[in-house]
Order: C-alpha cells, then sequence, then structure tokens
C-alpha cells in the first residue's frame, strides 16, 4: 500500500515538476536570446544572422519531421505557411534583430513584450468593443513606457536611436498580425513541422533580399563570436526552448504557461546589465514593472473574453 502511495505521490511530482521546469527554461533562456542577439549583430549585418539562424533552425526542425514522414502540407495551407513565415520571422524576427544593434538588448525585450497592446489596438480599428480592464492595462503600459524611456529622451535626438526603437515597434505589431493570423487561420496539420517550414521560407527570402540588396559579408569573414551567438540562438532559441514551451502549454494552464512572457524582459534587463554594462536606472526597473502589470491586465481581458465566449 505504502509503495502504490509512494509512486502516485512521485507521479505526479513528475506530472507538476517537469512542466514547471520546462516553463523555467523557457523564461530564463529566451529571455538571453537578446543578448545573443545584440552580441552577434555587433559585427555582421544583422539580416544575414536573421537568415542563416533561421535556415540552421527551420532545417533541423523540417529534417526531423521528414524522418518521421510527417505528411507535408496540402495546396490550401502553404499560403498561410507563407504569410506566417513573412509575418513572423522575416519581419518579427528580423527587425527585432536588427534594432537590437542599435538600442539596448534590455530595451529591446521590454519593446518585444507589449505586442498584446498591438492585438488591443487592431481588434480596436476592427470594430470590437473594449473592455475597461483592457483600456487600463493599455494607459498603464502607456505610462510605464514613458518612465522607460526618461532617461532615453536626449537619445532620440540620436538617428540609430530612434530607427532601432522604430524597428523594434514595428517587430512587434508584425507579430501581433501574425498572432491574430494564426488564431484566424489556424492550419489542420502538424503546426510544428509549419514552425520549421515558416523558418526555412523566411530563410530563403531573407539570403535573396541581403544578396541583391548586397548587404553581407562573406561568410569567411563572420567572426567566431558572431558564429557562436547564431549557434546559441538555434540552439536555445530556436530548438530546445521551442520543444519546452511547447511542452509546458500542453502540461500547464494558458494563464501558467504565459508567464515567461513577463520574465523573458527581466532576464535580458538584468543580463544586460551585468555582461553588456547595459544601463539599469530606477526608470527601467520601475517602468518595466508598470509595462508588465499593464500587460498582465490586457492579458487577464483576453482570457475573461475567451472564457465568457466559451460558456
Amino acid at each position: 500500500m505504502k509503495a502504490k502511495i509512494k509512486k502516485a505521490v512521485t507521479a505526479k511530482i513528475e506530472a507538476i515538476g517537469l512542466p514547471v521546469l520546462a516553463l523555467c527554461w523557457v523564461s530564463f533562456f529566451w529571455g538571453t536570446t537578446w543578448l545573443a542577439s545584440k552580441e552577434g549583430v555587433k559585427y555582421m549585418p544583422a539580416m544575414q544572422l536573421v537568415a542563416i539562424r533561421q535556415f540552421l533552425g527551420g532545417g533541423i526542425y523540417v529534417a526531423y519531421f521528414l524522418f518521421k514522414k510527417t505528411p507535408w502540407p496540402k495546396a490550401g495551407q502553404w499560403k498561410t505557411i507563407l504569410i506566417l513565415s513573412l509575418l513572423n520571422f522575416v519581419l518579427s524576427n528580423g527587425l527585432s534583430t536588427w534594432g537590437v544593434k542599435y538600442i539596448s538588448s534590455g530595451l529591446g525585450a521590454i519593446l518585444g513584450a507589449i505586442f498584446p497592446i498591438w492585438i488591443v489596438v487592431i481588434s480596436l480599428f476592427s470594430g470590437e468593443k473594449l473592455s475597461r480592464l483592457s483600456i487600463a492595462g493599455m494607459l498603464i503600459c502607456f505610462a510605464g513606457v514613458c518612465l522607460v524611456f526618461y532617461d532615453h529622451l536626449k537619445d532620440f535626438l540620436q538617428p540609430n536611436f530612434s530607427f532601432g526603437i522604430i524597428l523594434s515597434l514595428t517587430a512587434t505589431l508584425t507579430w501581433a498580425f501574425g498572432t491574430l493570423y494564426t488564431k484566424k487561420k489556424a492550419a489542420s496539420f502538424n503546426p510544428y513541422f509549419s514552425l520549421g517550414l515558416q523558418m526555412l521560407l523566411s530563410s530563403l527570402f531573407l539570403f535573396i533580399v541581403i544578396g541583391a540588396t548586397g548587404t553581407t559579408i562573406p561568410l569567411a569573414e563572420i567572426p567566431a563570436v558572431s558564429w557562436w551567438s547564431i549557434a546559441y540562438l538555434v540552439v536555445f532559441g530556436s530548438v530546445l526552448t521551442f520543444i519546452a514551451f511547447i511542452y509546458s502549454l500542453q502540461k500547464l494552464p494558458a494563464e501558467i504557461s504565459s508567464i515567461y512572457a513577463y520574465i523573458n524582459p527581466i532576464v535580458a534587463v538584468i543580463l544586460g546589465a551585468f555582461i553588456f554594462n547595459e544601463p539599469l536606472t530606477l526608470f527601467i526597473v520601475f517602468g518595466g514593472i508598470i509595462i508588465l502589470t499593464g500587460l498582465y491586465l490586457v492579458n487577464l481581458a483576453f482570457r475573461k473574453k475567451k472564457s465568457h465566449l466559451n460558456q
């Protein structure tokens, strides 16, 4: 009897513990990818780094599913895959990586976390009514953004800094459109195979663009530090952490599995301050906390709306 109870308790701990560990992995390592991107783009064109990263990461995914003999998407599903590859990987991932060439990895991570605000704005222009909770969350986020950038007001006079902010904000906007499009056009085939195909297609598109514009450097001239950054982004950003994310998403409630979105910017800001000596002022700390609070309220409004529609 005791052996059965012990076995049941052990199984329960494993059932809860492993998904939580996976979520902790996601929360930490996706935060570190901002620093890896920042380090990599110091020595090579940002879009070239993104193209190589997506090609290697997508190739690993596609090779795995081809080995598993996963069916290819149907003809009508390729349009969705192509649009998502452009929105999520060419534009969102590409522009956010390009953005941290000109701004700190911490600021990039904070701006990257505000994409739910764009979803609210897009929904507003689509004619949807906003709840008071959503509006409150947006206003709180705006106040937090004002605090974060209080020490950077003079930096906006620098073209490179302003350009980096524009790139980062545009990246969050395209991610929001990609998120909404995914919900609207959810494919009926393996979504993870689709993810690999999106990465691979985006890399091919980027290779064509950077090749035509001449914004590349020879592979032999890419320094070791950039190759290490790419390797880190492929292994920890595109493969292992995505697997952990999928696992935690399947095993944990949505409100728990989404916690990573609030922790990633914190990890990026703190590590950026220690590793790259990026500024960590009280305005950034309190502004970041206020932004994350606002985002929590916005996401809470989404969950309440979803729960109401399902009733």
